[in-house]
């Protein structure tokens, strides 16, 4: 058996079963599967398959996958990875292809089955709802379907989805400037988990509260608890704010919009309150997602300044469109953050039912964000413990920009393995350089000069993007 066999016959078998059995929908085939059927449309391509417009695609995003199944060269290709998919199987006594359309089937659909449950175990059918129902009762089979199709991601959470939704709802020209707000992802698009973060106990704690009320909103409905789902993180730049949400995100295979509120400026007046409230809307749109507000102290300042009219009627409508939005009613969760809690007021902190803190790490955090960052690495005599020591005051996001200096280090000599001493030199090299960049380089220049930064931005830009603590 050639490599990616097993694979391509597991396609070609899930899309005969999906296309026979009408009580199987979307949320049965798994997610590589659905993505290939999903985009696919009119128009041939080079192995016969068709191919949809944008707007064709959003339609159907809105009316389901449509049987049957087309098991393609090209398709099998896409969902599997496999390059070859018929050099894959083409040894097989029961498949075939038709060379004119480029089709892949079975001729004997029977044994087909009979040598795909040979060699299958039942950890692999609970990743397929339709071969777990398929195979259900059958000997030596336990995987059941229920349980597989609770494991399998919604096709709500598939970027495919989420585009259809987009390109139906920002239909006009003048609609699509409002996505420049917003970045919407797929659970599949965000490469950090819960798992790879360092987290405090308080943290810990509030992430299981709420994942537990997103898996019982129904009942918490039930009993008239609404007032949950509405959290905000503060803490300093670099402490994880962003990189939780989205792990929490990831994690519980919901979509992640991001809106930052200073992306609000000038160009938008006059439509900033519209353009707030249509972000909401597309999180009602999304959901169940998570609605996740950068730069919240945008707020007070905008409320207690002579900023422009426009500006303040749209921070207006983003409180009540905050007071308006529920996980219990809407199925958005609403997380704010902020690395200025200090210059929050009343009307902000009301808005919010739990309140998450995310301090600078600890020795003990420290060592902890050092081992999960460097797992890939090799490091001679690493001692994470004594690294940390060497760190007071550094947050996550500080941590990996060291371990990047020493890396890179590194490889100015050619090695690729590292020693506890780079660290020590990168650690050093790091304060001298966060030194430099606090103090004033001009006599008498009260602002720092930063190389090659902006003037005019904020210092806290930027810092909590993409660090793991």
């Amino acid at each position: 058996m050639t490599d990616g066999t097993l694979d391509v016959v597991e396609f070609l078998l899930t899309a005969s079963v999906y296309t026979d059995d009408r009580s199987l929908d979307e949320n049965d085939l798994p997610p590589a599967f659905r993505r290939v059927f999903w985009s696919a449309g009119v128009g041939p391509d080079d192995d016969g398959e068709n191919e949809r417009s944008p707007g064709q695609r959003g339609r159907i995003a809105r009316g389901g996958i449509e049987r049957p199944l087309s098991t393609t060269n090209a398709t099998a290709r896409e969902a599997t990875g496999v390059e070859q998919p018929w050099g894959a199987i083409s040894g097989l006594m029961f498949t075939e292809r038709d060379d004119f359309s480029g089709r892949l089937s079975f001729t004997d659909r029977e044994m087909a089955e009979t040598w795909y449950a040979d060699r299958v175990d039942d950890e692999r059918l609970l990743d397929n709802p339709v071969l777990a129902k398929h195979f259900e009762g059958d000997d030596g089979v336990e995987a059941e379907y229920e349980t597989a199709r609770e494991l399998n991601r919604p096709i709500q959470a598939d970027r495919v989805w989420i585009d259809g939704l987009l390109e139906e709802y920002f239909a006009d020209e003048e609609d699509e400037e409002m996505l420049d707000l917003v970045d919407v992802r797929a659970p599949e698009e965000i490469d950090i988990t819960l798992d790879d973060l360092v987290l405090t106990a308080d943290q810990e704690a509030e992430i299981h509260k709420i994942a537990k009320a997103i898996e019982h909103r129904d009942y918490l409905a039930d009993i008239g608890l609404r007032e949950i789902g509405k959290l905000l993180y503060v803490g300093p730049p670099g402490t994880g704010k962003t990189s939780t949400a989205r792990a929490l995100a990831r994690d519980m295979d919901l979509p992640f919009v991001e809106v930052k509120l200073s992306m609000i400026t000038s160009q938008y007046l006059g439509e900033t309150a519209k353009n707030v409230d249509k972000t909401f809307e597309v999180a009602k749109r999304l959901a169940p997602c998570i609605l996740f507000i950068d730069e919240f102290d945008f707020v007070a300042k905008t409320r207690r300044s002579d900023e422009h009219a426009a500006l303040k009627r749209a921070v207006n409508t983003l409180l009540k469109s905050i007071d308006d939005i529920s996980l219990i009613q809407d199925d958005v969760l609403l997380i704010g953050a902020t690395n200025h809690p200090d210059q929050l007021d009343a009307a902000a902190w009301r808005r919010f039912d739990e309140i998450v803190n995310f301090p600078k790490p600890d020795t003990r955090m420290r060592s902890d964000i050092l081992t999960v960052i460097t797992r890939t690495m090799d490091i001679e005599e690493f001692d994470p413990f004594a690294i940390a020591e060497i760190t007071e005051g550094l947050t996550g996001s500080d941590l990996r920009m060291v371990l990047r200096e020493a890396v890179l280090e590194a490889l100015t000599e050619n090695r690729t393995t590292l020693t506890q001493a780079d660290l020590e030199h990168a650690v050093e090299d790091f304060e001298e350089r966060d030194n430099l960049k606090n103090m004033d380089m001009i006599e008498g220049d009260h602002e720092a000069l930063v190389a090659g930064g902006d003037p005019g931005a904020s210092s806290d830009g930027g810092h909590d993007h993409g660090h793991d603590d």
